[in-house]
């Protein structure tokens, strides 16, 4: 009987495998390493990419920042020039007003048939006196009046007849009050209104 010892043949046989296991383990480790340092590095310049990108972004708030402030430095100075505008126009109009409103006076007086002996202002409310040829030409010296945009409405307060020898004629003499805007240019609506008070 032949007997063949297999005892070295699996010894080698083991030792193939305990071979291959630490290769694939190697193997393995290997692999796993380099995909550690592939995520590391594909992270790592994403990360820088983020960060230049958050830097940029900053430099465009502070950018923005910037450029509201100067928009609310501009804002202030066109609000500072409008509020100054406005009191040049208010003293543009408080100056001309008086002029506009005695030509507009001047122009409602019925020529060589009525005569102004005073003017007094007050608070917006005009008193007037003066002489006419008759009660007919106060009436029409007060529908001047009405229908000047300075004025908004129009009272007569008295009427005389007084005779002047003289001259040998009879004169109505007349006292009446206005109420005036004086040195403001009335807006339409208010004008229409007063003179809807007034009929």
């Amino acid at each position: 009987m032949i007997r063949i010892n297999l005892l070295p043949f699996r010894d080698e046989r083991r030792k193939e495998n305990i071979r291959k296991h630490i290769s694939i383990y190697f193997l393995s480790v290997t692999l796993l390493v380099a995909v550690m340092v592939y995520f590391f590095l594909h992270f790592n310049n994403k990360l820088k990419i983020l960060e230049a990108d958050k830097a940029e972004k900053t430099k465009e708030m502070i950018s923005y920042t910037e450029t509201n402030k100067k928009i609310r430095e501009l804002d202030n100075k066109i609000k500072d020039i409008r509020i100054k505008v406005a009191v040049i126009e208010e003293l543009e109009r408080n100056k001309v007003g008086p002029v506009r409103l005695l030509d507009e006076i001047s122009r409602a007086v019925p020529k060589n048939k009525l005569w102004l002996r005073s003017l007094e202002e007050k608070g917006g409310i005009l008193a007037l006196t003066g002489a006419a040829l008759d009660n007919d030409t106060v009436a029409l010296f007060m529908t001047n009046l009405k229908n000047s945009q300075y004025i908004i409405s129009v009272d007569l307060q008295s009427t005389k007849l007084r005779n002047v020898p003289e001259y040998k004629v009879d004169v109505t003499d007349f006292a009446l009050t206005c109420k005036s805007y004086y040195y403001k240019k009335p807006p339409k609506e208010e004008v229409e209104k007063g003179k809807n008070n007034t009929s």
